[in-house]
């Protein structure tokens, strides 16, 4: 077990967190936390995917200022499972194959060039950047040694996680491998809400059928009943 002597130098060196907010408002905070659920429960079978979002990754041992903290990052041949930061030679040397950047209006230009360029020299093979307000995706795909920009991303299916992004309708829709749309924690919690309703009236449903079969039953049996009485065989 590690000591709070041996941890302290590597958290000095390696800090946990860059001193910046997560999102700058809420609709990136929304789309941050909509992607990295998303994808995570998309991958929630499989231990060997890890997904985050706003975590420092340290690209190179000893030089700490060579780093940067993705939106949503997704690594694939990574054990799920806490971290401080992802410290990329103590992940096997694993860079994230897929990163997501949403935008916000304190983003510059210069400042998404370099992730790019960072993104571009550190093996990400797919790199996505969402602008929420302005509903405009780029994307780009590691071709050979380098991320070459996707011609069109409408209707684009990431190669690594199989989902597929729509803009037809006014905003960024994206769709699971198996058809299912991407969902808020809101949308999922009044989904669960529905199919809890769903089952209760099928079980009222259910009863209520059962009762009435039940009575028709006992009235059947009354019936019977009497026709004995009157030396009339009901099975006749």
């Amino acid at each position: 077990m590690s000591t709070q002597t041996e941890v302290e130098p590597d958290r000095l060196l390696y800090p946990d967190s860059d001193g910046k907010p997560v999102a700058d408002n809420t609709l990136q905070f929304q789309w941050i936390q909509m992607l990295q659920g998303n994808l995570d429960g998309l991958y929630r079978h499989n231990p060997e995917v890890f997904v985050t979002g706003d975590l420092l990754w340290y690209a190179q041992e000893g030089d700490p200022a060579v780093c940067v903290a993705p939106d949503v990052f997704v690594a694939f041949g990574r054990p799920k499972g806490y971290r401080g930061s992802y410290r990329q030679w103590q992940e096997g040397g694993v860079a994230p194959q897929v990163v997501f950047e949403v935008l916000s209006p304190s983003n510059t230009e210069d400042e998404m060039d370099q992730k790019l360029q960072f993104y571009d020299e550190h093996g990400v093979e797919e790199y996505y950047l969402y602008d929420p307000e302005a509903v405009q995706l780029s994307g780009w795909l590691r071709r050979g040694r380098r991320l070459r920009p996707v011609a069109r991303t409408h209707g684009w299916v990431s190669p690594r996680l199989g989902i597929r992004f729509d803009l037809s309708g006014g905003e960024l829709t994206i769709y699971r491998p198996d058809g299912g749309r991407f969902l808020t924690f809101t949308e999922l919690m009044e989904q669960q809400e529905l199919a809890v309703r769903r089952a209760e009236e099928e079980r009222l449903q259910r009863e209520s059928a059962e009762k009435a079969a039940a009575e028709a039953k006992q009235q059947r049996d009354r019936l019977a009943a009497k026709l004995r009485e009157l030396g009339v065989d009901p099975d006749a």
